[in-house]
């Protein structure tokens, strides 16, 4: 026995170049076994001067079919089906369909089908009905079953608007009644049965990955769908370092300066594609030839496919792998810069860059570099890191000071890579004690270097970051609970004399 009507997927074979695949395809399906044509009215079906019989001799197929009235009338109108609102694919329509034979003679008797398209401003959504084939039945052997087939135009086949196709018995010249059954449309069923059978609404999703095009920053990309920006798509941060780690020298923490954001680009199911760091060189107060870095806390240097955009000059200071990866990392590693000085000249006067006020202005640079944790033209369109395994706290900044790979300087509490020489921890000023989880920090928790998530104006040269902060001593002495806002622009916080 035959299923109810139904909205399936079907399977079938499809040999390709000696291999087989197997292939679904979307269809609507009309077979009339539930005996009560308002089940299907209920699912957006329309009916027209036809019902459900189960007369024995003129049932095609399983125990139902569709009826129609004696076709006595050529209009299209005088007796049909309609198809639900769908999204039509390709293919052929396909059904089943013969006369009774209970008239006076055949003089004209004959099917037609036509394409609805979605009309918001129509009665019921319908416009202007496309009529693309007719089909004339013989005048001889007049009940037997006729195989329909029926190409879907071109011009809609796959297409993201929706359409009813519209099946219609008509005829003169006695009045024999047609049978039909076995409906099949490729497509899929877009109607909605609780907002008087309307259509859905359509989603527009042209790179066919799940997403809306009006929701997807790629829509015309399948393996990139968001973009996630830290701080935020219009901001900077800003990190600031001091280079003479572990003791704290002049303390001015402009040593090297520089801005960055982040936008970590993810597919469909929110699994990183890559990340794309702009990072904007500000300033260097220092004599020393500085490198800038960062590590991906916790991710294996395998789940990385390549770096781009790094600036290194000089190959026998840092070690890098094929792809763009520093080498022999326990986590992957990204090394910015090598030489703060090839990246921003030094003005010629004054000391440093961009830190004594009397001396030129040297231009910002901006660095981007490119993370990417799958290529195009792999199998599967994303990554399968998600996004929430590499939160803002994974990205751990810092300094290698004046060439020398082992001397590293991290952000407070941010472990050291396993190529710096652990054995300066806890040396000079730096108060570091790693089975208490603090990395350095002075005895009174001062940090070498700071992040600003939202920017920062560092102080001129040789002027301790406290005599330009006036809070900063308070805020770092609280491990961060007092003066949040210290470097706010705030009465009472700053001296803008001490401050570049």
């Amino acid at each position: 026995m035959k299923k109810l009507f139904s909205i399936i997927l079907a399977s079938f074979p499809l040999l390709l170049l000696t291999m087989l695949t197997t292939v679904t395809v979307a269809q609507v399906t009309l077979n009339c076994e539930s005996g009560n044509r308002a089940i299907e009215q209920g699912s957006c079906w329309g009916f027209g001067a036809t019902s459900y019989s189960n007369t024995a001799n003129l049932v095609i197929a399983g125990a139902w079919s569709v009826k129609t009235n004696s076709l006595t009338n050529l209009s299209p109108s005088s007796c049909w089906i309609k198809t639900p609102w769908m999204q039509a694919g390709n293919g052929n329509i396909t059904f089943q369909a013969r006369l009774d034979g209970a008239g006076n003679g055949v003089t004209s008797k004959r099917i037609f089908v036509a394409y609805i398209p979605y009309n918001q401003t129509a009665a019921y959504g319908e416009g202007t009905p496309v009529q693309f084939f007719s089909y004339d039945f013989p005048a001889f052997n007049v009940t037997t079953i006729r195989a329909i087939s029926v190409p879907i135009p071109a011009e809609i086949q796959n297409s993201s608007n929706v359409y009813k196709f519209w099946v219609s018995f008509a005829g003169t010249g006695g009045n024999e009644r047609a049978y039909a059954d076995s409906f099949i449309f490729p497509g899929t069923y877009w109607s909605d049965p609780s907002n008087s059978c309307l259509p859905k609404v359509v989603i527009k999703d042209a790179d066919a990955d799940g997403v809306a095009d009006e929701n997807d920053n790629y829509p015309n990309d399948p393996y990139r769908a968001y973009n996630n920006y830290y701080p935020s798509a219009n901001t900077f941060g800003t990190l600031a370092f001091e280079d003479n780690w572990p003791n704290k020298a002049d303390f001015d923490l402009n040593d090297l300066v520089a801005d960055y954001r982040l936008n970590t680009v993810t597919n469909a199911s929110n699994n990183i594609v890559e990340i794309i760091g702009n990072f904007v060189t500000r300033a260097s107060g220092a004599s020393y030839r500085n490198g800038f870095g960062f590590q991906l806390d916790g991710i294996s240097p395998d789940q990385i496919k390549s770096v781009s955009g790094c600036r290194i000059s000089d190959k026998s200071v840092f070690t890098m792998e094929s792809n763009g990866q520093e080498a022999n990392q326990k986590y992957a590693n990204c090394i910015v810069f090598d030489d703060f000085f090839n990246v921003m000249k030094h003005p010629g006067s004054g000391t440093g860059i961009n830190t004594s006020p009397d001396a030129p202005k040297v231009p910002y640079d901006t660095i981007t570099v490119t993370i990417r944790f799958i290529e195009k033209g792999e199998s599967a369109p994303g990554g399968s890191l998600s996004i929430k395994q590499l939160n803002p706290e994974a990205y751990n900044f810092y300094i290698v000071v004046n060439q020398k790979r082992e001397i590293e300087v991290h952000l407070p509490d941010f472990l050291p890579t396993n190529l710096a020489n652990t054995e300066l921890l806890g040396t000079g000023s730096d108060d570091s004690n790693p089975g208490k989880g603090k990395y350095y920090k002075t005895l009174n928790n001062l940090p070498w270097g700071i992040n600003i998530v939202r920017g920062f104006d560092y102080p001129v040269e040789k002027v301790s970051i406290d005599s330009a902060y006036l809070h900063f001593i308070d805020w770092a002495r609280s491990s961060g609970e007092l003066y949040r806002d210290w470097y706010s622009n705030q009465p009472g916080y700053r001296v803008g004399k001490r401050i570049y």
